[in-house]
């Protein structure tokens, strides 16, 4: 297939949607870990009558049903909002359609939460605000069944199969113990290497405000475990699939010769998903047959296919600012909050594409953590730990923080819709230099249960 041909359906794809005007939408996505306080695995029974009381209380349409017959997501048929069980049924997310006004999607946050908080609790089960379920040892790890969540954990348990120097973590199913806080923002055409470039460079103060995702007695010293399991995973093994952009694009087509690199790793075909080795898109549709793997419902059977131009859809990438089909950037480098700092994630983002040109203006004059010999990515992997190295002045990096905070707070204010007041967490944390990892820590020390923790962060 000419590559040529390629590019344009990449183009059509990925880049051309960002030219239609669309009016400056907020996509907000909130997966949070369903924790059985009582220390024992998350009886699915209960998830799943949770599941249906919900769709009946809040008139939802089942739009996901698993090959047991239960609901695993489902949709509202007023605005949009689904309700979904993220690759296990021991995590529940909230995905809110599309909003202008972040107040709204604040309140029905609130409510769907509180339906679920009234449910779980005759359980002695909670929602609570952590990257990683606290946990996750005593609960079954297991996908969803259904095709695309058991191709994906087959996907990922694969890693024992190559033989690459690269690194490859010992927690294959990390999906089903692991939560974010994910937001998706219009993103201008003429902006968009702009965009990108300067919220690459973001990264390492977000980690700073933002880490909260904890292996507790096993990997301490991380506290922001999530850009690990990605990197380190069957998903890293094409670099550009995954984490940061390592160098500045330079425009719109360079972006679209970017996207050209990255690799896909699954497909359909007469509704069984197949997974296979990763491989370049451009390489992929220029072979005569891939040789892969599918679940023919009892086991993995081999399987050569022919790849095929409409294959692009099951293209999936996961970098931390990623651009969609859908004209927006979804940034998903941020763990799951405490729950009733819930929308700090998605105010700082709106108020900073707000002011990306003056953001951008900060970061390039900054000396604190920048031109001290290391670029955006290094500096993240350094700031997702227990400890600032030691060229880094903790002051001067909370100073930057709190310029940046400020700018964010600007752009909302700017919007004129009081959405500056979800931003309070941040600067609480900016003034105490601590994020939620941090806290957790301290609490533990100062002799607080993690049972405890648990709850107070899980109050919304």
């Amino acid at each position: 297939m000419d590559k040529k041909y390629i590019l344009e359906q990449l183009q059509k794809r990925y880049i051309e949607p960002t030219k239609t005007k669309r009016g400056n939408y907020i996509g907000v996505e909130i997966e949070m870990p369903i924790v059985n306080r009582n220390k024992q695995a998350v009886d699915f029974d209960i998830v799943h009558r949770s599941a249906d009381e919900f769709i009946k209380h809040f008139d939802f349409e089942p739009s996901g049903i698993d090959d047991n017959g239960y609901i695993y997501a489902a949709q509202s048929k007023s605005n949009g909002d689904i309700m979904s069980f993220d690759c296990s049924y021991n995590n529940l997310e909230l995905s809110f359609g599309k909003e202008k006004n972040l107040h709204e999607i604040d309140r029905r946050f609130r409510l769907y939460h509180g339906f679920f908080a009234e449910f779980f609790k005759e359980y002695n089960y909670i929602l609570t605000g952590m990257g990683i379920n606290p946990y996750h040892d005593y609960n079954h790890n297991v996908p969803i069944e259904n095709g695309r969540y058991r191709m994906l954990f087959h996907h990922l348990h694969s890693y024992k199969n190559y033989h690459l120097p690269m690194y490859f973590h010992e927690y294959p199913d990390y999906g089903t113990f692991s939560s974010a806080s994910q937001v998706q923002l219009d993103v201008e055409y003429d902006k968009l290497p702009e965009t990108i470039n300067t919220f690459t460079k973001l990264e390492p103060i977000k980690a700073l405000l933002f880490n909260n995702s904890v292996l507790l007695g096993e990997n301490n010293h991380l506290h922001c475990c999530r850009d690990m399991f990605w990197e380190n995973s069957t998903h890293g093994i094409n670099p550009h699939n995954i984490g940061m952009f390592e160098y500045e694009i330079s425009s719109n087509d360079e972006l679209l010769k970017y996207i050209a690199t990255t690799s896909i790793y699954c497909v359909e075909r007469e509704e069984k998903y197949i997974n296979f080795v990763p491989v370049n898109i451009v390489e992929y549709l220029n072979r005569d047959f891939v040789e892969g793997e599918y679940f023919d419902g009892k086991e993995y059977q081999k399987i050569k296919f022919k790849p095929e131009i409409d294959d692009l859809k099951y293209l999936r990438t996961f970098k931390f600012e990623d651009l969609t089909f859908r004209g927006t950037i979804e940034f998903r480098s941020v763990c799951c909050q405490p729950l009733g700092d819930a929308m700090c994630v998605a105010a700082f983002h709106i108020g900073l594409m707000e002011n990306t040109e003056k953001l951008g203006e900060i970061l390039s004059k900054d000396r604190v953590l920048y031109h001290q010999g290391y670029n955006a990515g290094e500096l993240r992997k350094m700031l997702v730990k227990d400890s600032l190295p030691g060229f880094i002045d903790e002051n001067g990096l909370y100073s930057l923080a709190k310029e940046v905070l400020d700018l964010s707070k600007e752009g909302l204010i700017n919007r004129n819709l009081g959405e500056e007041i979800y931003l309070a967490p941040l600067y609480d944390r900016i003034k105490k230099h601590t994020n939620p990892a941090r806290n957790l820590f301290r609490e533990l020390s100062d002799g607080k249960s993690l049972d405890d923790i648990i709850i107070e962060y899980g109050t919304v």
